[in-house]
């Protein structure tokens, strides 16, 4: 999933943000109210967390502006005001769960990847089919022609995107930004040898390859002709 966190804290942010990478999401960071609520308004994102108490804007405040909006992001607040009333106010400005500080790691997950899971208005599919690669988002299970195929949490995610994008040209910017969650260019081979190792995986063993290199622009995931 692609996840909104909105943490002016430093180091819950990298706390936050690392976890949820390694349990295979892609994180975009903000450290105050009015740049979380921009990135909240005019980005795609599938979760928001947002810690309550925010430098120039807060918490409550961002959620309010993203319901007026008729936004429909799932949102966990997340807060060192733990009181039933301190809950009640944040659920009822529009918040979908509220997390009280400090809580553990495996909580926070458990609460985004349930509000990931609820369906609503511009929610996007979890069953991806592409000819007969078939990709369950929910339980993680990839096949091709009926057989299994096991990816690692990167490549996963890698194919999640191209599927997504499919009969489209994928750039490697594109690819950087939205399962690397680098926003600059490192200057490595990743992104080539991630896509190898993907390639064979689900088209070495099949008759007809579905991922395709376009030179000199990126790649492509598409049915055969």
């Amino acid at each position: 999933m692609r996840i909104l966190l909105i943490e002016d804290d430093p180091e819950a942010s990298r706390y936050i943000s690392r976890g949820l990478r390694e349990a295979g999401h892609v994180v975009t960071l903000a450290d105050n109210g009015p740049d979380g609520l921009s990135m909240a308004s005019d980005e795609e994102h599938d979760v928001l967390i947002v810690d309550r108490m925010l430098p120039s804007m807060d918490g409550l405040s961002i959620i309010e502006a993203l319901r007026s909006q008729n936004s429909p992001l799932p949102i966990l607040i997340l807060s060192a005001l733990g009181d039933l009333e301190d809950r009640v106010l944040g659920l009822r400005a529009g918040g979908d769960d509220y997390l009280p500080k400090p809580f553990a790691f495996e909580e926070l997950l458990a609460r985004v990847e349930a509000l990931g899971r609820r369906p609503g208005p511009g929610s996007l599919t979890t069953e991806l089919v592409v000819a007969d690669l078939e990709m369950d988002v929910l339980t993680r299970k990839v096949q091709r022609a009926n057989l299994s195929i096991t990816l690692q949490p990167r490549e996963f995610r890698l194919l999640e995107y191209l599927m997504r994008h499919s009969g489209q040209v994928v750039t490697r910017t594109m690819l950087l930004e939205n399962v690397w969650d680098y926003h600059f260019d490192p200057q490595t081979n990743v992104i080539d040898v991630h896509v190898s190792r993907l390639r064979a995986k689900i088209d070495r063993d099949f008759d007809k390859p579905l991922l395709h290199t376009v030179r000199g622009a990126g790649y492509m995931l598409r049915e055969p002709e």
